[in-house]
């Protein structure tokens, strides 16, 4: 069981790194934006950790390679549930990031969570 289960996170995690030609940093306002207005922190705070975690000078190749990935998945126009789709657009986007989130855990610092707080305060009211 735990042997499909790897198989099954290596699918997802290759999905991912796949996507990470879609990403941008225009992109990734523009989506940002309209995500705050459909389903606001939710996906917003995973995805702006990640983005303020990319920015680290000293971040490892393959972290920001993820990174990439789950953001270039929350841009891209087509995934597997389509964004539109009321109250599940966004699963497979918010996964995406979760997955990743959880791999630069321990990249994430103070000052990142504190951009973090001052852009959602910014973007949500």
């Amino acid at each position: 069981m735990d042997d499909n289960k790897s198989k099954e996170t290596d699918v997802e995690l290759q999905d991912i790194y796949k996507s990470q030609d879609h990403y941008s940093d225009s992109g990734f306002w523009d989506t940002a934006k309209k995500v705050a207005k459909k389903v606001g922190k939710t996906v917003l705070n995973p995805a702006l950790t990640l983005y303020y975690t990319l920015q680290k000078d000293d971040l490892d190749l393959s972290k920001k390679a993820a990174i990439l990935g789950a953001l270039g998945y929350l841009i891209l126009p087509i995934d597997l549930i389509p964004d539109f789709t009321p109250i599940f657009g966004y699963t497979d986007d918010l996964a995406a990031l979760v997955a990743v989130l959880k791999m630069v855990k321990d990249e994430i610092n103070d000052n990142i969570t504190a951009q973090v707080v001052k852009k959602l305060k910014e973007m949500l009211g």
